[in-house]
């Protein structure tokens, strides 16, 4: 009895050796031909990829086509030496296909003609989500019109038994992620299992727990669609795909890091829906509005928004060149990546890996002739300089910086290496921006402010301009968050800007060639008497349209 479980074990172990070794063999071979290397039992096999190649034909050829889109054709050899490799390959590239060719061992390609046997009882599904019909996504968010629905049909499909599991379920996570408003899709490996959360006007909501075994599959789906290479397991890939639904074109941004338990997902979802919002609904008051609209009218200039990833600024600057369009005016924008196609507009996208970057792709469309420009981001000096140059030269340039405040993007742009001498005559206005959730106004519940929470607003308001009325202490009472079916118990609905902003007067052009700190900044824009984010937020507070412990979230008190 010893005897043969050793035995049984020991073939077991020399199995394991002669699989590994094949797989060594195939690396080296890929290196020697210059290809890229795949371990085929780590991939998801298209079923409909195998249609295109008769199994016949792909065991003669010692080849197997194992992912299609479009096509695009994922294609496994054990070796280009062959005649009838070399044959097969040149029959499906007169038809007209796109092959990208990766070494495998024969080992793995026996794993993918095994699967040749699934065909008779496979019923066809959608090639990932570029191929999905807007049809099954209005299906599916028509039924998933909360989160618990929306979990329900999600535990439904993970349990399903169907071949075509792996495809519903990326495409009921897209239409989940798109029913609720998500900005973001996150899949992520832990110890135990795979969690599924979604981010919900900036907020990560935990869906679902998902056993280890479907993860793989729906990687290599993700990676699949979104452009990206199968066998790297250990480095960042980013990609992108886009779906249509209603006839409008939806761009998802994927994201993919390796971490301790596999490969971290990230989708982001740009919907034209959530971004396309007017100047008047941002939630701007009514004398910054003012001096807004004041600002984007004028001939030349800049103006920059600036704040943390996420706190709408691209959707600020889009409803300003809404604002402004006019068939009298050129304008260009230089996006990365154009998150809403907007009408009449001339929009272009950085595409670094063929070298058109933020300072090139500035300087070509100067050579457009245009009268406004907007830059989706400065991220270097020499943008910053030629966008610098841009706004002294007659254009209105619009764009976005990374700093929390206002003040701070005198002393960013300076730290950039910009000259002082050229920033106050370039920049007309710098604000900056947050987002704050909006309270639910179907379940919101009016509540009497404690002490603690009665004198921090006294405080806040007490540092308002003499200008600007706000309400006695004594008046206020809170909202708070309760929940209801309608915001998916979480008591919040949409989301709200908080605004500041610095004119660059004469007062701020002068401290700005002292090279002068945010604090300094800040201090020399008081005598302009405007809000600030905190003031605007706690009046929004007041107003019942936020929480206090929401603007807490977002800045600090």
């Amino acid at each position: 009895m010893t005897v043969q479980f050793s035995k049984k074990l020991g073939e077991e172990k020399m199995k394991i050796m002669r699989e590994r070794e094949a797989e060594d063999l195939a690396q080296i071979l890929a290196d020697k031909y210059k290809l890229s290397y795949l371990d085929l039992s780590r991939v998801t096999i298209d079923l409909d990829a195998l249609k295109i190649l008769p199994e016949e034909e792909a065991r003669k050829g010692k080849l197997a086509v194992f992912q299609s889109t479009g096509k695009k054709l994922q294609v496994a050899i054990e070796s280009p030496n062959p005649e009838s490799t070399k044959r097969i390959l040149k029959k499906l590239q007169q038809k007209g296909f796109n092959l990208t060719l990766y070494m495998t061992s024969e080992t793995g390609l026996k794993r993918v003609w095994e699967r040749y046997a699934d065909l008779a009882k496979f019923i066809k599904i959608p090639k990932g989500i570029v191929d999905v019909s807007p049809e099954k996504l209005e299906k599916f968010i028509k039924e998933a019109t909360d989160l618990e629905k929306l979990k329900n049909l999600f535990s439904s499909i993970i349990t399903s038994k169907k071949n075509r599991r792996i495809s519903d379920l990326l495409e009921i996570i897209l239409a989940g992620a798109v029913s609720s408003n998500a900005s973001d899709i996150h899949i992520e490996p832990q110890e135990d299992g795979i969690r599924l959360r979604l981010r919900l006007d900036g907020v990560l909501h935990d869906i679902l727990f998902f056993g280890t075994k479907i993860y793989p599959l729906l990687l290599s789906r993700i990676k699949l669609v979104s452009g990206l290479k199968l066998n790297i397991h250990d480095q960042a890939q980013d990609g992108r795909f886009s779906i249509k639904l209603k006839g409008t074109e939806i761009e998802v941004r994927v994201s993919i890091i390796p971490e301790s338990y596999g490969e971290s997902i990230v989708l982001r979802i740009l919907n034209p829906k959530s971004i396309s919002v007017p100047l008047e609904e941002l939630g701007i008051r009514k004398n910054l509005y003012e001096s807004l609209i004041k600002e984007i009218k004028k001939p030349n200039g800049m103006l920059i928004t600036t704040g943390p990833t996420g706190s709408g600024k691209t959707t600020t600057l889009y409803a300003f060149l809404k604002k402004i369009y006019s068939t009298d005016i050129k304008i260009i924008t230089l996006e990365d990546p154009i998150e809403y196609h907007l009408k009449g507009i001339i929009q272009t996208q950085v595409e670094e890996k063929h070298g058109y970057t933020f300072s090139g792709g500035l300087r070509s469309i100067l050579r457009q002739d245009p009268d406004v420009i907007m830059i989706g981001e400065i991220r270097d000096l020499e943008t910053a300089k030629i966008a610098m140059n841009s706004a002294l030269t007659g254009h209105l340039v619009f764009s976005t910086l990374h700093t929390n405040n206002a003040a701070g993007t005198i002393p960013r742009l300076i730290d950039l290496g910009v000259n002082p001498n050229i920033i106050a005559p370039a920049i007309n206005i710098s604000m900056a921006q947050r987002l704050v959730r909006k309270l639910c106004t179907d379940c919101r519940k009016k509540i009497p402010a404690n002490e603690k929470e009665l004198k921090k607003i006294k405080k806040i308001l007490d540092s308002f301009p003499k200008n600007i009325a706000h309400p006695e202490t004594k008046e206020i009472s809170l909202w708070s968050a309760k929940g209801c079916q309608k915001c998916n118990n979480t008591g919040y609905k949409g989301r709200i800007g908080i605004f500041e902003a610095i004119s660059i007067d004469e007062k701020i052009e002068l401290l700005i060639l002292k090279s002068p700190s945010e604090t300094e900044i800040s201090e020399a824009a008081k005598k302009q008497e405007t809000l600030n984010m905190l003031q605007d937020g706690i009046l929004k507070v007041i107003e019942g349209i936020t929480s206090l412990e929401e603007l807490q979230r977002v800045i600090e008190l």
